[in-house]
Formats: structure tokens, sequence, C-alpha cells
């Protein structure tokens, strides 16, 4: 069976098995991965969080390093949080604010 190559859309795609577990969302359906950058094997990954003081942060950001080691292509994982630019519900896709109500933002 061929492996298929390491991009940006099988990175989200496998992120999407990481859920919020705050809000149960998926954090790229929510909005906070930010940048996905890849380089032989080596994948970085710029998230935030809904809040700054979120309680969740280490257990989001080794969720999403596991998930990615878990991909053959992978050598290894850095996920760094960032705050800037401060997360906002408009950053969620049209499929997260449908599925959770978000109408105002």
């Amino acid at each position: 069976m061929n492996t298929p190559p390491l991009t940006e859309e099988l990175v989200l795609d496998t992120l999407r098995q990481v859920i919020d577990p705050e809000i149960g969302f998926n954090i790229v359906d929510l909005g906070l991965v930010y940048d996905v950058r890849i380089d032989n094997g080596f994948v970085k990954v710029l998230m935030t969080l809904t809040t700054p003081g979120c309680p969740m942060h280490d257990s989001i950001c080794e969720g999403a390093r596991h998930v990615l080691l878990g991909l053959e292509q992978v050598n290894d994982v850095d996920v760094q949080l960032v705050w800037d630019p401060p997360w906002n519900p408009s950053m969620m896709t049209e499929r997260a604010r449908q599925a959770l109500g978000v109408t105002n933002f």
C-alpha cells in the first residue's frame, strides 16, 4: 500500500482528530490552527486556544503532537502555542459555526 505524501491537507485532516474538550469540536474547524509547515518529515504547527487561560492547553497541544506522530511520514512534531492574533468565533469554519449554533460574532 502506498503511503500518501505528507501535505498540509493531510496534516489538517489528521489534526481534526483533536477535539477541544470544553467545546466538543475539532481544533481545525474551530480555527485554532494558524499555520502548518512541513520540512522533510518535520511538522511545525502554530496554533492557539479559545482563551489564554485554557486549562486544557497541555492536553490539546500534546494531542496534536500525538496524532501527527502517528503518521508514518512524520519524524518529529513541534506544536507552538501563540496568542497573536487572538482567537475569535469568526475563525471557525461554517461547519463548526452551524454545529455549535454560533451565529453572532
